[in-house]
């Protein structure tokens, strides 16, 4: 059964969904973000694929000892870079219904440090 919290997520979600729209040539970055972990995936709404996915689970990150804040940060550094080698530059930033702050924003900052145009 979905808290209230996660109904207000869901709301804001679909009302920012009707606004972001990814294409090819600028796809949509999407984040999801569990109490542990924190998932990234690049998706050509049109096509209805995804191009690319990341999360904190990934073993080529050697996460040893991080909080989840600069967990987020190397997870938004890592797609950043997936992103450049399949050709990548700018992307559509999608929350999902999170606040921009925290690891959501952390994320994002580590994906425009390593050059990915959010």
């Amino acid at each position: 059964m979905a808290t209230k919290k996660d109904k207000r997520r869901l709301k804001i979600k679909y009302r920012v969904r009707k606004k972001i729209k990814g294409t090819p040539e600028k796809p949509r970055l999407s984040v999801f973000r569990s109490n542990k972990q924190i998932y990234v995936q690049i998706i050509d709404d049109i096509e209805g694929k995804t191009l690319l996915s990341a999360s904190s689970l990934a073993k080529e990150l050697e996460l040893e000892k991080a909080n989840k804040t600069e967990t987020a940060k190397k997870v938004g550094r890592f797609v950043a870079k997936k992103a450049k080698e399949a050709g990548i530059k700018n992307v559509v930033f999608d929350r999902n219904g999170y606040l921009y702050h925290g690891r959501v924003k952390s994320l994002a900052d580590g994906a425009r440090e390593e050059g990915l145009n959010l």
